[in-house]
């Protein structure tokens, strides 16, 4: 038989395709799933971008041909005014845009581009997926920045040796955090990756997809405000959150014109971009109505509040995020030392509830799960009765008002 390539055995099993098939099972023993695992909107896409997208595609035949793989005009304008509408960035249509089949597919096509076998890559640990396997996939190798409570989920860069910086291609950001909710505050952290990017000639990919699910008031930036930024960074966006459009597959690459142009020549030996209706359609996403983002952000910041004040009322100590559709919950006492994935599968086959081990996002992760707001106000009441049984916590009302 055909062995798959190295680099392929290299990745470990995929941790959202173990804890679909545990739900899976859950299913077939017809328990009632609340999933609350990957990071898949619940909420609607705009009615205004599903018109758009249903009136191009029965309408506009032309539409249904090869697309422009970087970018239709129309679309690439849409981005460069809703980056300096939104951040005050200022970018070139013709040149500082590249459209993405979503950020995820654009951030492993990066590593694609960029990196040789051997070269090493700067990923913060816990993060997501693909900022590390896209890497192993390019033949680099991973020099990882463990993320703590204790200095608020930011890299340590004094921590990073000499040997691995010489080798060092790209670094990984991205705030607000997956799988962490983490902010940044103090903008200085961004002038110190700045200034220590350039010192090291390293490319910064900051993956930027919760920037408009911020809640009590925060607001997140763009790297790319930084000064200096334009000339070390890449920034990732993607419509999957910020329009509950994940299926859709759609996003953005901005940037200087140099720094985009591996990614832009790689893809274009490798894909043929993302179809014109569905570009159509992420315009109206942009220049439309946006109170849809206003309803979001209230949607998930109740959803929020409800489900971490009774998970700290039964004991369990969970931080409230400030930022993204995550709740990061570290192990309840009892499971501390049997690992996130013994608590999840146990969680799965006893109640139903699906969430995602923090093992899934890297070795520094263990000791950790992640919850995603991603199920209907209403269910949130079920899975805080079930939590409570499952862990034989307080006796506490969980009536309560979403």
């Amino acid at each position: 038989m055909v062995e798959c390539s190295q680099k392929l055995e290299q990745l470990p099993p995929y941790i959202f395709t173990r804890i679909k098939a545990l739900a899976s099972e859950a299913h077939s023993r017809r328990l009632d799933v609340i999933d609350l695992g990957m990071g898949n909107p619940d909420l609607p896409t705009p009615a205004h971008v599903v018109d758009r997208l249903v009136d191009t595609v029965r309408n506009h035949p032309r539409t249904h041909r090869y697309p422009q793989a970087k970018g239709m005009p129309k679309y690439r304008k849409a981005v460069t005014n809703y980056m300096e509408r939104r951040f005050s960035v200022k970018l070139n249509p013709d040149e500082n845009v590249l459209c993405l089949i979503g950020s995820k597919e654009g951030i492993a096509h990066l590593c694609q581009a960029y990196m040789d076998p051997g070269d090493f890559a700067l990923v913060p640990v816990p993060s997501y997926p693909v900022h590390s396997n896209g890497v192993i996939l390019a033949g680099g190798r991973i020099h990882y920045m463990p993320l703590y409570p204790s200095n608020n989920y930011l890299p340590d860069y004094s921590k990073i040796p000499a040997s691995v910086l010489k080798r060092t291609k790209i670094m990984f950001l991205s705030y607000p955090n997956n799988p962490t909710a983490a902010v940044v505050d103090d903008p200085d952290f961004f002038k110190e990756t700045v200034a220590f990017a350039a010192k090291h000639d390293i490319l910064v990919a900051y993956d930027n997809p919760y920037c408009e699910i911020g809640f009590d008031g925060y607001r997140a930036p763009s790297f790319l405000e930084t000064p200096g930024a334009e000339d070390v960074a890449l920034e990732f966006h993607s419509f999957s959150k910020t329009y509950n459009m994940a299926g859709w597959r759609v996003g953005w690459a901005c940037g200087k014109k140099s720094l985009l142009a591996p990614l832009e020549k790689y893809k274009a030996f490798v894909d043929y971009g993302v179809p014109t209706f569905i570009q159509l359609a992420a315009v109206s996403a942009l220049e439309g109505p946006q109170d849809c983002l206003t309803e979001m952000v209230a949607a998930y910041q109740r959803r929020r509040n409800y489900f971490v004040t009774e998970l700290n009322k039964m004991g369990w100590p969970v931080p409230l995020p400030r930022a993204t559709m995550y709740v990061w919950a570290p192990l309840p006492s009892a499971w501390a030392s049997k690992g996130s994935l013994a608590f999840a599968e146990e969680l799965i086959k006893e109640t139903g509830i699906v969430v995602t081990p923090g093992v899934g996002f890297g070795p520094e992760a263990e000791g950790y799960v992640r919850m995603s707001l991603v199920t209907h106000d209403d269910r949130f009441y079920d899975a805080v009765l079930r939590f409570r049984k499952f862990l034989g916590g307080s006796k506490k009302s969980v009536k309560g008002s979403l």
